[in-house]
């Protein structure tokens, strides 16, 4: 598990640990059932208090998508979440956004920008029937 903090992005740090490991779940690099690193051993490897991790684990477990088994370590939920859904969503509207900015300083516009969307998932073998089901 590959989480970066910075203290000076300005968002508190726990926020930041819960953003990224949202992130690594949404994205399916955290599947249902793996385990997260214990809350000292990824506090050490950020440099930063126990408390922090442990905040962003009780929260992420509040939201349903990790799990603790006295014991045994925090595992990402078993259960699944909507919230997994709801994340991959608002990344991929992030990408969008970042598509269009681009689109409209280079001087293109939707359609052209949509065009070049279609062209790419041609590319990638993407047909306009592929979804992810859950």
């Amino acid at each position: 598990m590959r989480l970066r903090i910075s203290p000076q992005n300005g968002m508190p740090l726990y926020l930041q640990l819960i953003s990224q490991i949202k992130y690594l779940i949404a994205s399916g690099s955290l599947r249902p059932g793996d385990e997260v690193l214990p809350i000292r051993v990824l506090a050490e490897q950020l440099v930063i208090n126990p408390n922090t991790v442990a905040r962003a684990y009780r929260d992420l477990e509040g939201e349903g998508l990790l799990t603790t088994r006295r014991g045994a370590g925090t595992y990402v939920s078993e259960r699944g979440s909507p919230l997994a859904r709801r994340e991959r969503v608002r990344i991929l509207s992030e990408h969008a956004d970042a598509l269009l900015v681009a689109a409209r300083q280079l001087g293109f516009g939707l359609e052209q920008a949509l065009d070049a969307v279609r062209d790419r998932a041609k590319a990638l073998g993407m047909g306009q029937g592929d979804t992810n089901h859950e």
